[in-house]
């Protein structure tokens, strides 16, 4: 039988299933960011407890209708793959019936938060929405599924700026800096992760990066886009004026990022979990931290 996967947890509750239906800990990975943009957001306008609370939900609930769609659409591959056979729709721990239902209502949920912070972000939810499904099918048709992903995932940051501020940024350019530095960001970690299924997705005539130019070519596009990353988030200090707090902040995600790949070699995966998991956990994280300690330094007024 094949091992569970990583991140995942042990018990029957139908909690549980849930739970590990869409991986809710990767929640840590970009629900920072979403942060980070409502941070920036405060610049322009006044941050409510319930706003904040709103933007959670929203990207939570978007996030669990992805991830549930994604399971749905890809559940005859993940019985195939050893990796991901032990998934609850392959093994019947969730039934199809009972996963569309969660999806939709996931779906629903999204929009009403969104609907809650304010007419922009609902005019917007759809298009969210539909970008962050159509992600499941790219990997059937083209090897840049990944960059994909990251979209998606960058809507997060930028949805987190407009729900506090209401409009687009000035200059305009900052919000799309933001944006490529997370779409950057995911989608480098999302090529890493897909060194797993190389063989997998030969077979079944998937198109991930690493299947379509190799484990080492691959990892060199990882490494690219993460100094991508690192270009773009000091250029939305440099777009906001933030000082010293926020550069140390991208400092120190630069190094995180250079220990990760440090973790990453083609035919030794073991440390994966670590560098998947964990890095890009502390890095969200520990960037969200010193954005917030910029904002508190600036006494909420700049």
């Amino acid at each position: 039988m094949s091992a569970r996967e990583g991140q995942t947890f042990v018990g029957v509750s139908r909690w549980v299933t849930y739970v590990n239906f869409v991986k809710l800990p990767h929640t840590v990975f970009l629900l920072p960011f979403a942060l980070v943009g409502a941070t920036l957001g405060s610049y322009a306008a006044t941050v409510t407890t319930a706003k904040v609370l709103w933007i959670i939900l929203a990207f939570t609930s978007a996030r669990f209708a992805a991830m549930g769609f994604n399971r749905i659409v890809d559940r005859e591959f993940d019985a195939r793959n050893p990796r991901t056979a032990r998934r609850e729709l392959p093994t019947g721990t969730l039934d199809l019936r009972s996963a569309q239902i969660a999806v939709v209502l996931a779906a629903i949920l999204f929009a009403f938060a969104a609907w809650r912070l304010s007419p922009l972000c609902l005019l917007l939810s759809p298009f969210a929405l539909t970008w962050i499904l159509f992600y499941s099918y790219t990997k059937r048709f083209t090897r840049w599924s990944h960059l994909v992903l990251g979209v998606g995932l960058a809507i997060a940051p930028v949805g987190g700026y407009l729900a506090i501020a209401g409009h687009w940024s000035t200059p305009w350019w900052m919000l799309v800096a933001l944006a490529v530095g997370v779409a950057a960001w995911s989608g480098g970690f999302d090529i890493l992760y897909a060194l797993q299924d190389v063989a997998f997705d030969r077979e079944q005539a998937l198109h991930s990066l690493p299947a379509s130019v190799g484990e080492w070519n691959a990892v060199r596009v990882a490494r690219a886009l993460h100094v991508v990353t690192i270009i773009a988030l000091a250029a939305v200090g440099y777009a906001t004026g933030a000082g010293w707090l926020y550069d140390a902040g991208v400092a120190i995600a630069a190094i995180l990022l250079g220990y990760e790949h440090s973790l990453i070699r083609p035919g030794d995966l073991s440390r994966l979990d670590a560098a998947f998991f964990m890095m890009n956990g502390i890095i969200s994280l520990m960037f969200f931290g010193f954005v917030i300690a910029e904002r508190v330094a600036t006494g909420w007024v700049r």
